[in-house]
């Protein structure tokens, strides 16, 4: 019996993990929609600003945290507007950008 309950609170916790892990797919359509404008978002895209640097730049930087950029993209910047993400998006966007490098 409480080897079985040890199992499902093994599973569970397991659930809960990737319950909440960042969908990189989730961070690109964010990033078509709210960044290509300025930013290059990806490979494909040709031109952004010069204001903005591309993603594969952001994810390229030696001092690069994924959490780190999550938490930058949930506050209002002056030069980015308020695109107000929530945690999870702020997260799927920050994996993204992860995978641009």
């Amino acid at each position: 019996m409480l080897r079985l309950t040890f199992s499902l609170l093994i599973l569970a916790s397991a659930a809960e993990t990737n319950a909440y892990a960042a969908d990189a797919v989730k961070g690109e359509t964010l990033a078509k929609r709210w960044c290509a404008g300025c930013h290059i978002v990806s490979s494909e895209q040709q031109r952004g600003t010069t204001q903005a640097p591309p993603f594969s730049a952001v994810a390229g930087k030696s001092n690069f945290n994924e959490r780190t950029l999550a938490y930058f993209l949930l506050t209002p910047h002056p030069r980015m507007p308020d695109m107000n993400l929530t945690r999870n998006e702020a997260a799927d966007l920050a994996a993204y950008i992860k995978n641009q490098k």
